[in-house]
């Protein structure tokens, strides 16, 4: 059945809403809320990436309330096993016959939104058995394939501080998450009203404001966004540009040991979509992929040992590489 201009208008009206709730919780972070609601409309996981204490995990739950979904958080640690995050056979009997026969019961998984709580905490067999949920939204056991319920997010957090006793992700798995959402630390008139706010005895009650069913409408309207064939040409040449056996910049060649892949160009795009719609708009803008660049290429972008002695971060490659291809295509 076919959406009508009412309902659409009636959805969008929903997205500020969706973002009011979470900031009865949620005291600045402006961006990031924007960036993760991007992710929701283009369908995707994200990785949030921050010091502990920078409210990762409670902005993850306070969306989770916002959103009429069915939610778990997986807290991951160096003894969980694959079974304990996808689920497990149980024998069970029927009383009835008196036969025995295995049951799947199915894992913590098996919700809209899961939290995948300090990823980097569990062994690379345990986040492996992420991978087939994150990209087919369908997990198998003992021969059998089991679909996950759509809408279907995984938002994991990780501490880029401690490195005892962490397994960093296999960029095969980084790939698969939409965005990399770095968090920092707040304003200084943001961190007195957390403290005001954390510190008293009033409690903000947050609301469920949209269903899973709008929420995979608005996943339909995402993909009937708009652009332009030169945007699509100027992602190409962006992504191309990021590859340093192929690309003709200098300082890709000097600082990055691989570029991004074609997915990187499916995500800005599709995250740049999200984004308009996100502003009440129906075709993509230069803004648009310009924003979106940083935390879909943050993750895709890896950078050699000659980089990272120099301080170079995947958002500055990004940075520059903006300017590089606006001064040869043009394009603002």
């Amino acid at each position: 059945m076919e959406t009508t201009e009412k309902e659409i208008k009636a959805l969008l009206a929903k997205l500020p809403q969706l973002k009011a709730e979470i900031q009865k919780v949620i005291v600045g972070q402006d961006a990031i809320l924007d960036e993760l609601l991007v992710a929701f409309l283009a369908g995707g996981h994200c990785l949030l990436e921050g010091v502990p204490g920078l409210a990762k995990t409670l902005i993850v739950k306070t969306m989770a309330q916002a959103l009429h979904l069915d939610f778990r958080r997986i807290q991951f640690t160096p003894d969980l096993m694959p079974t304990d995050i996808v689920g497990t056979e149980i024998l069970e009997e029927d009383h009835v016959t008196g036969k025995r026969f295995f049951k799947f019961n199915k894992g913590p998984l098996f919700a809209n939104i899961i939290l995948a709580d300090e990823i980097n905490r569990t062994p690379p067999k345990t986040q492996s058995a992420l991978l087939e949920a994150m990209q087919e939204f369908e997990v198998t056991y003992g021969g059998q394939t089991y679909p996950l319920d759509k809408p279907f997010f995984i938002l994991a957090t990780q501490n880029p501080i401690e490195q005892a006793g962490t397994y960093p992700l296999p960029e095969a798995q980084l790939d698969r998450f939409l965005l990399l959402i770095k968090i920092g630390y707040p304003t200084e008139q943001e961190e007195i009203e957390v403290l005001n706010r954390t510190t008293g005895t009033k409690k903000a009650a947050v609301a469920a404001v949209i269903t899973a069913e709008e929420i995979l409408k608005c996943q339909g309207l995402v993909r009937q966004v708009t652009i332009s064939d030169d945007l699509v040409k100027y992602v190409s040449s962006f992504i191309r540009a990021t590859r340093p056996d192929t690309t003709p910049i200098n300082y890709i060649k000097e600082w990055v040991r691989w570029g991004a892949g074609p997915r990187a160009g499916q995500a800005l795009i599709l995250t740049a979509k999200a984004r308009a719609l996100l502003k009440g708009r129906y075709s993509v803008l230069m803004e648009d992929l310009h924003a979106m660049a940083y935390p879909v290429l943050r993750h895709r972008i890896l950078l050699n040992f000659k980089a990272e002695a120099e301080n170079i971060t995947a958002d500055n490659v990004t940075a520059e590489l903006i300017k590089e291809i606006v001064r040869e295509t043009g394009l603002k």
